[in-house]
């Protein structure tokens, strides 16, 4: 099996990834991701063409290889089959956070204010000095604050309060650490709300590693990445984006707006999974990343079927043309179809 993104001396776990696709579409030889050291990593590729797929098969080959953890966040809700036998993994529907995970300069921009504002320098103090939603909004009516002041930050963090998000007994993102997969399943959120959770975790893992609590190397896969790509939850994803590797974080984003993503997320990455994209600005926006060990254009290498990928490796500056294997459980971002597969040969003429 080669191993994509190893030097060539290292040894350790590989995540079983697919095999090697001939220039005649045949399969060649199987090929495996590395997984004994952090990586970032991207994949990118048009509605349909197989990036949650492939994300599911990274978190599948992760449950199974040794010292690492993987964490999924789920914005579709398409990866409860990681529950499934032999994966098992643990899908958190609708998970909460504590309040005082969040820095206290991040509630303004959480509640939309501006934070040099009455309201939002309010918001500011609140955060700082109470330790959970509630005793914020307590807080507000004995607020050194004019009474317009007090009402705008109370309407906000009844807001906040709304989304169910936040409670005293939220998760511990090195709670999360385990073998198998832990699913946060934030498809019944907003957009806000999500991106606090997300952000929550995201830090949440890098401290646990810096700290030293945690004992394996978390792995961060997000699907929807342009979704969260602006919000709340950037900060904490640059953060893993540049300064992971250190502490020992790894970190993949799916998308099929690679153009959406901020630069960082792109040039940082030292592995980019490409599947099939068509529209020039997300090509551009891949194309722009080519390295100079490339010998040939991105735009003329990329895959046409689903499933199909090209694999840029910065570690060993190689390029690769794969197929992802098939999902050892059941694939929740698979298309409905009015027809299934079975059935196809019975069509109605």
């Amino acid at each position: 099996m080669h191993i994509i993104g190893r030097d060539s001396e290292d040894e350790g776990p590989v995540c079983r990834f697919g095999c090697y696709r001939a220039r005649d579409g045949s399969d060649g030889a199987a090929v495996g991701l590395d997984v004994n050291r952090p990586h970032a990593a991207v994949v990118v590729g048009k509605r349909g063409s197989g990036k949650s797929h492939t994300l599911g098969v990274v978190a599948e080959g992760l449950t199974r290889a040794s010292g690492v953890a993987p964490v999924v966040l789920d914005p579709m809700g398409v990866f409860g089959g990681l529950e499934a036998p032999p994966i098992a993994g643990t899908v958190h529907d609708s998970p909460s956070v504590r309040a005082d995970a969040l820095p206290p300069s991040a509630w303004p921009d959480l509640l939309g204010l501006d934070p040099t504002a009455p309201a939002g320098s309010l918001v500011w103090r609140l955060a700082a000095d109470e330790d959970s939603l509630s005793a914020m909004r307590g807080a507000v009516e004995a607020a050194d604050a004019a009474s317009e002041v007090r009402r705008a930050a109370a309407n906000h963090l009844a807001l906040a309060d709304s989304w169910d998000v936040f409670s005293p007994d939220g998760l511990d993102p090195g709670s999360l650490c385990g073998s198998a997969p832990d699913v946060l399943d934030l498809s019944g959120m907003d957009a806000t709300p999500a991106n606090a959770v997300a952000r929550v975790v995201a830090r949440g893992l890098y401290d646990a590693r810096v700290a030293g609590s945690v004992s394996r190397i978390p792995w961060l896969l997000l699907d929807e990445a342009h979704a969260f790509a602006g919000g709340l939850a950037e900060p904490a994803l640059q953060t893993l984006l540049t300064r992971g590797r250190a502490p020992g974080v790894g970190v993949v984003l799916a998308t099929q707006r690679p153009s959406a993503l901020p630069e960082v997320a792109v040039s940082q990455a030292d592995l980019r999974v490409v599947h099939r994209l068509t529209a020039g600005p997300d090509v551009s926006a891949m194309a722009a990343a080519d390295p100079t060990y490339f010998d040939e254009s991105l735009r003329a290498r990329l895959p046409r079927e689903r499933g199909c990928a090209l694999v840029v490796d910065d570690t060993t500056e190689a390029v690769h043309d794969v197929r992802v294997r098939p999902r050892e459980t059941p694939d929740g971002g698979a298309t409905p179809r009015a027809v299934p597969e079975h059935d196809r040969s019975e069509t109605v003429e």
